[in-house]
């Protein structure tokens, strides 16, 4: 099994029957490392070097978010722009994050169809995370698989169990 870190931010983690489910499931796998940016950094004051030199021990990364306001949490945007650091780009420096696989793992108030060239905010979540995809592809991470919970917050207990179920199946692929 693949060393995982998960990095996890919502910051109304509260309200969120729906990321409860899988934060449960990898507290109580090994393989996996949570690391709740809201819980670890409340001030917004990222340990950035100590960061850099985690990312170095895993094989894989989940990045676990809701959107707000069409966007990622600002703790995460804080996060990617304080921790990735363009030295690793240099042809001499190591870049923890070079043919490793990564997964998305979004979750939205919103309908599918809200979310199309169509719909109500005429942009996909593609398009709305389209920040960190473009950072995880310059650093060349390898984008396994993104995938959207619509309407999370109206999911049923049997549905979320599905969804995770989903999720843990495309990671041992």
């Amino acid at each position: 099994m693949k060393k995982t870190l998960v990095i996890f931010a919502h910051p109304y983690l509260e309200h969120s029957n729906s990321n409860v489910e899988l934060i449960n499931f990898y507290v109580r796998h090994q393989h996996f490392t949570l690391r709740d940016l809201y819980e670890e950094y409340p001030d917004f004051h990222i340990a950035a070097f100590r960061e850099r030199k985690r990312l170095k021990d895993y094989d894989r990364f989940i990045f676990q978010f809701p959107i707000i306001w069409f966007g990622v949490p600002p703790l995460l945007r804080l996060w990617i722009d304080e921790v990735f650091d363009r030295d690793w780009l240099k042809e001499d420096e190591e870049n923890p994050l070079e043919g490793k696989e990564v997964y998305i793992l979004v979750t939205t108030g919103g309908k599918e169809r809200s979310f199309s060239k169509t719909g109500t905010y005429r942009y996909t979540i593609e398009e709305i995370i389209s920040g960190l995809i473009v950072c995880l592809n310059v650093f060349k991470a390898r984008i396994k698989n993104i995938k959207i919970v619509y309407e999370a917050n109206k999911l049923t207990k049997k549905e979320i169990i599905v969804h995770k179920k989903e999720f843990v199946e495309l990671l041992s692929q």
